[in-house]
């Protein structure tokens, strides 16, 4: 699957609509249209990566910069003060479901583990 099938970067191009939360030239981030919580944030890079190893070595500072992001939008919103849960899934068995790497930021209720 390539840039042109994949529906994060359609959103990340605006060619479907998302609430979005935050963008930069590198990230965007946006409500989960299906939560698993209360709040339930995909912070995804602009560049098309399929997963954790599909990563490159020149990919380090944008890995970086998902977590000082996720940790920003968690500041913003509160939702440090009971707790969250960031979450990168690996593959069918890993739950992954779009294939462009993506960070889930979870609160707003009792996260369980394991998650499932």
């Amino acid at each position: 699957m390539g840039r042109e099938d994949c529906v994060f970067c359609q959103i990340v191009d605006k060619k479907i609509a998302s609430e979005t939360i935050y963008e930069d030239d590198d990230l965007v981030a946006f409500h989960d249209i299906n939560p698993q919580a209360p709040s339930h944030i995909l912070i995804v890079p602009r560049k098309h990566i399929t997963n954790l190893s599909a990563i490159e070595d020149e990919d380090t500072p944008l890995l970086g910069k998902l977590l000082v992001v996720a940790r920003d939008i968690a500041k913003e919103n509160h939702l440090g003060e009971k707790g969250f849960r960031i979450a990168l899934n690996e593959g069918k068995e890993g739950g992954q479901t779009i294939f462009h790497l993506h960070m889930h930021l979870l609160s707003g209720r009792r996260l369980m583990w394991p998650p499932g």
